[in-house]
């Protein structure tokens, strides 16, 4: 392998630990900010940051791709059901579902983008994709089982699904959109859309802020800078240059992750049964990366050369 492919891999695995790292802090933040922000004002409070740090990426960057009609309808429901509805959806489930559950509940979103990637995308269902993803799913099981309480609620368990849905329908639009548009307009267009969607609870994210210490309010710009803006460039970043479904199957490490950032940061000692589940996850996303020697020369990651020119794509 010459020097480009390396470093064109290389930058894809650093765009992916970003991202996985920023959308395990969010977890630990979202915690410690929980009772100063109620889930509407928090989505609106973090959105609102990030339009304004990728606005200013995206003026300073100077392209922008005009979308066709199609285009648009297609950055429209992705910028609703991720930003909008999967953020209101899941903070609410929180509420209502223990951590083990909704982790479990949410997480169903990789498989299905994974099996419907496989039909739709023309990704195929290679062996050590499935396995692996049924391994780490497994993993997340363990974890939930581990910190379940027994109370379960039904409006809960319903929200936490539609998070997943609409998690796994916004990766399938995204994909075919970074064919042809830039990922910093992309993920720009998608949270200005989250911005306008959530303006209903502008009146109480103003009280809050009002009300809020000066660490919860910094809580809330930190979820916008990080596991907003910068999370979702890198995620863009590396979904336009693999397949949706190996990708999405690595975001299986993010309750990993997020487990022992709680563990180092406030103290949250996980449950044995819990350290169980986390190593059965990083072996079921470790699965997902065995391939035949033919698919690894055809899966070698590349820079796109027609999708868009050096001019329209951030690097």
């Amino acid at each position: 392998m010459t020097a480009a492919p390396l470093r064109a891999r290389a930058s894809v695995v650093v765009a992916i630990a970003i991202a996985l790292a920023a959308w395990a802090s969010a977890f630990v933040v979202i915690r410690a900010v929980a009772d100063d922000f109620d889930p509407g004002a928090l989505t609106l409070g973090r959105l609102a940051v990030a339009v304004i740090v990728l606005g200013i990426a995206q003026a300073v960057h100077g392209a922008w791709v005009r979308p066709s009609g199609r285009q648009w309808l297609l950055l429209g429901i992705f910028g609703i059901l991720w930003f909008l509805v999967y953020n209101l959806a899941l903070n609410a489930a929180e509420h209502l579902l223990d951590p083990g559950t909704a982790a479990l509940l949410v997480n169903v979103a990789p498989l299905i983008v994974a099996l419907v990637a496989g039909t739709l995308l023309g990704e195929g269902f290679p062996r050590w994709l499935i396995i692996g993803a049924i391994v780490a799913f497994g993993g997340i099981a363990i974890i939930g089982a581990a910190t379940a309480t027994g109370s379960l609620s039904l409006l809960g368990v319903v929200l936490a699904l539609i998070a997943a849905v609409t998690y796994a329908i916004a990766v399938l639009l995204q994909k075919p959109l970074l064919a042809a548009l830039p990922g910093l307009q992309i993920t720009l267009i998608g949270v200005a859309i989250g911005v306008v969607g959530s303006l209903p609870w502008g009146g109480a994210l103003v009280a809050q802020l009002a009300a809020a210490p000066a660490a919860s309010t910094i809580g809330v710009v930190y979820l916008g800078v990080v596991p907003t803006a910068i999370a979702f460039l890198a995620w863009a970043y590396a979904l336009k240059r693999m397949p949706a479904g190996r990708l999405a199957i690595t975001t299986y490490l993010v309750p990993v992750l997020a487990t022992g950032m709680a563990w180092v940061l406030l103290g949250e000692v996980p449950p044995p049964l819990a350290l169980l589940g986390g190593l059965v996850c990083l072996s079921g996303v470790a699965l997902t990366r065995v391939r035949s020697s033919a698919r690894a020369a055809d899966e070698t990651v590349r820079e796109p050369a027609t999708e868009v020119t050096p001019a329209e794509e951030p690097r």
